[in-house]
């Protein structure tokens, strides 16, 4: 069966004209004759997924609807699946066996939804590109030469080669975003604390979100419906404000949106042909009645510094609990501090040891107060430049990346080169901003998008708008050429 939007299984399944059961043996077959050459899946269980197909089925002959009843899903491979391998792309947690569901997945379940696969992903979240899983990189449907981008690149590439018409990935400091600019799906990063982190493996918490990813604005909807909402296992969780009107989502009215262009976003470094796209698409809100208008967020220069001092130090606390005691892979030795250290050398790949010395550095005695407190201080200046452009536009357009998804290795020698493909989503991951990355049009036959940026809780706004500009183009219907 060939891939559609969540939106348009949702209907099918509504009218009966569908069942669970032949989408999710769709997307089992699928997988199996696609992945050997894209390497999306780290693990399935079809029994489990065609018995949850089952019962999804026979909800909806009871007369039972919900947004996500019976539709396939994919679940980054940092997200608790009870009974399913959680290796978050990394060696040190061979053999770990999800005890528990992530608050996201339990929520998704009791809705119906059907997970199909656990997705591949950078190590532990931490890459641009999907080059820097334990067990082989991800490939771009639209090129397998390139990178599909990352962190949550399987999670991006299963939507984008029609796996599943919804999967979920997460994004620290844009690993939803940028790959669905490089892969051609649209990707949402919600305002901090909307969706529960309960289940998923931190790598900076203060940052870290639960990010859907799907065809459309449309279809991202129908997810963040059923998973939004106060947690009791999460501290930091929070409401969605207007979350009623997710479903059906209805588009904007464009006529008199205010959209600020950030003059930091569209300088030096970025693409020609990326500004072209981005140009065209501004162009079609302009047209639409939107009013356009240039703005600054002046503290941006110091994003990519603030950011990866802030994240590894969180890194280097977080991933102390990977240490070959409780549970994961174990190098055997004698010696306790021998055996915790040979298991993480060999357990943790060259970035993620680069992550944690780099953020061990950071919080010692000596550059704590040099390097974490002062990134604490300029991430501080750099939400308030959100807050006081927001006060006179209702959204930001922006750039997702630099470029289109760019060769293997092309940046693996250089690890500024590639933490500079963030520059354009972090700023709004130190804020706990929404965000969104939907296709704006290709350029030598690879995919761009453009990011909206919104203010706190806007999130169903943000979605709307989007939604609107979908309703005008087909950017994000195009599919890539795949044989199996």
């Amino acid at each position: 069966m060939k891939a559609g939007t969540a939106v348009d299984w949702r209907e099918g399944l509504d009218a009966g004209d569908l069942s669970s059961e032949v989408l999710v043996r769709a997307s089992l077959e699928r997988m199996e004759a696609l992945d050997p050459a894209l390497h999306a899946i780290l693990a399935t269980d079809a029994p489990l997924s065609l018995d949850l197909a089952r019962q999804a089925d026979r909800r909806l002959q009871a007369g039972e609807r919900s947004p996500v009843l019976g539709l396939p899903i994919v679940l980054k491979d940092n997200l608790n699946w009870t009974g399913l391998p959680m290796t978050c792309g990394s060696r040190i947690l061979k053999g770990y066996t999800a005890p528990y569901d992530a608050t996201v997945v339990q929520r998704l379940l009791r809705a119906g939804a059907v997970p199909v696969a656990k997705a591949n992903m950078d190590e532990f979240a931490m890459g641009s590109s999907g080059e820097y899983s334990a067990f082989g990189a991800a490939r771009n449907p639209w090129d397998t030469s390139r990178v599909p981008g990352g962190s949550s690149s399987g999670s991006i590439v299963s939507v984008a080669a029609g796996y599943a018409p919804l999967a979920l990935g997460s994004d620290t400091g844009g690993s939803v975003r940028l790959p669905a600019s490089f892969c051609n799906v649209t990707a949402l990063r919600p305002t901090y604390g909307v969706l529960s982190r309960y289940g998923l493996a931190a790598m900076a918490s203060s940052m870290d979100q639960v990010g859907p990813v799907a065809v459309s604005a449309a279809d991202l909807a129908l997810a963040l419906s059923v998973m939004a909402g106060l947690d009791p296992l999460d501290s930091t969780s929070l409401p969605l404000p207007a979350a009623e009107r997710l479903v059906p989502l209805r588009p904007a009215r464009l006529q008199g949106l205010r959209i600020g262009l950030p003059v930091e976003y569209f300088g030096e470094g970025l693409n020609p042909a990326v500004r072209v796209l981005l140009d065209s698409a501004i162009d079609l809100l302009r047209d639409q009645g939107a009013t356009v208008r240039e703005v600054s967020l002046p503290h941006t220069r110091y994003a990519i510094d603030t950011y990866y001092l802030l994240c590894t130090s969180e890194v280097s606390s977080n991933l102390s609990r990977f240490d070959g005691v409780r549970y994961g892979a174990r190098v055997s030795t004698d010696c306790l501090p021998d055996m915790i250290a040979e298991t993480r050398d060999a357990g943790l790949g060259d970035e993620v040891k680069r992550r944690i010395l780099l953020g061990a550095f950071c919080l010692s005695k000596g550059s704590y107060d040099a390097f974490y407190l002062k990134a604490m201080k300029a991430r501080t200046l750099i939400a308030q430049d959100f807050l006081r452009v927001f006060k006179d536009v209702d959204v930001l357009a922006t750039p997702v990346s630099p470029s289109i998804a760019f060769p293997f290795g092309a940046h693996t020698q250089d690890p500024l080169a590639m933490y500079l493909a963030d520059v354009y989503t972090v700023p709004t991951a130190l804020a706990g901003l929404p965000c969104l990355s939907m296709p704006a049009g290709f350029t030598a036959g690879m995919p761009a998008g453009i990011q909206l940026i919104g203010p706190a809780f806007s999130d169903v706004s943000l979605l709307e708008t989007a939604h609107a500009f979908q309703s005008l183009t087909r950017h994000h219907l195009e599919t890539p050429p795949l044989s199996a």
